[in-house]
């Protein structure tokens, strides 16, 4: 089923970025140990934090795949908002703070000698990691992004699949941090002056609170209401249209309660006449129909009001 692929998309996603993460940030910390270098150890803060993101993850996924029941007529799909919102805090608290902390109070360090060689190869190393682990998520942010016909970096930012945007996010600023620790080293080298790679730390500092806070804010949407994009709308209002016992559509919301999962509200047009107590068989049929999609979780339809004017689809003139 489409919901299966994504789930299982979305996880072997997050586990490939849990296995990288891993191995960099233990070979950073090796590094960071070696050399003293402040630019290292906040990469070394930056992938323990993301390894220990990646875990909120894949609760995340696991969380959002539970059926809904009794309890949770609407789902469980709000809850990898809530675990991605865990891990959006973690980023930013054990991996920003402490590299900017650790930036600020290595300023003032005296130089110290220190074997530049291990932090470039631990820096090149991570950065093959990392970018596998890129690839394979813009790979897949690139393949839903064309299935909605937008392009691949407004999709990630867009999209309801929490898990994928944190992945994307993630990786990418962990290619970006490492590009900054190598010019913090190089230039400490270089110079000779440890404020450089000081500053190196307080950037990648700097870069992962700003993705922590987009990663936050995005999930504060999600987790209060967000409505269902232009293009579920349309679709939704053209499957309500295609029924064969729908005459017209007059009011239509849509709002995310999960990963590409929605809650949908209409007030229709039945066709016929048909007697009160037959009106709403026919309302609870095509309910489920609608929840037979694996994008509807809950559907609820009510009649129309006297006069309401009928929505009609921008596809059609």
């Amino acid at each position: 089923m489409p919901g299966e692929k994504r789930s299982s998309s979305s996880l072997f996603t997050v586990l490939l970025a849990f296995g990288a993460n891993i191995l960099v940030a233990i070979a950073k910390t090796v590094a960071a140990v070696i050399t003293g270098s402040a630019s290292l150890v906040a990469e070394a803060a930056h992938s323990w934090a993301d390894a220990g993101n990646e875990i909120f993850l894949i609760q995340a996924e696991r969380a959002a795949a539970r059926p809904r029941d009794d309890s949770h007529p609407g789902g469980y799909g709000r809850d990898a908002y809530v675990w991605s919102l865990f891990a959006a805090v973690g980023l930013f608290t054990a991996g920003a703070v402490v590299s900017i902390m650790h930036g600020v109070s290595a300023l003032s360090a005296e130089e110290e000698d220190t074997d530049y060689l291990i932090g470039y190869i631990v820096l090149a190393a991570a950065f093959v990691f990392e970018g596998i682990s890129f690839i394979q998520s813009y790979r897949q942010a690139h393949a839903k992004a064309s299935d909605a016909g937008t392009n691949t970096f407004e999709h990630v930012l867009r999209t309801s699949n929490p898990t994928l945007r944190a992945v994307f996010a993630e990786d990418s600023a962990a290619l970006v941090g490492l590009v900054i620790a190598f010019l913090g080293l190089l230039l400490h080298e270089l110079t000779g002056n440890p404020f450089w790679d000081a500053l190196g730390s307080i950037l990648v500092g700097v870069l992962l609170a700003i993705v922590a806070f987009v990663l936050i804010e995005r999930n504060r949407r999600f987790l209060v209401g967000q409505p269902g994009s232009d293009r579920a709308w349309e679709a939704a209002l053209t499957a309500l249209l295609e029924h064969p016992e729908v005459e017209k559509v007059t009011y239509l919301h849509l709002e995310y309660v999960g990963p590409e999962r929605f809650y949908l509200v209409a007030a229709i047009d039945l066709r016929g006449n048909d007697r009160e107590a037959d009106v709403a068989v026919d309302l609870r049929d095509v309910e489920a129909a609608l929840e037979e999609s694996p994008w509807i979780t809950e559907a609820v339809l009510t009649l129309s009001r006297p006069g309401a004017a009928a929505l009609v689809p921008a596809s059609v003139p």
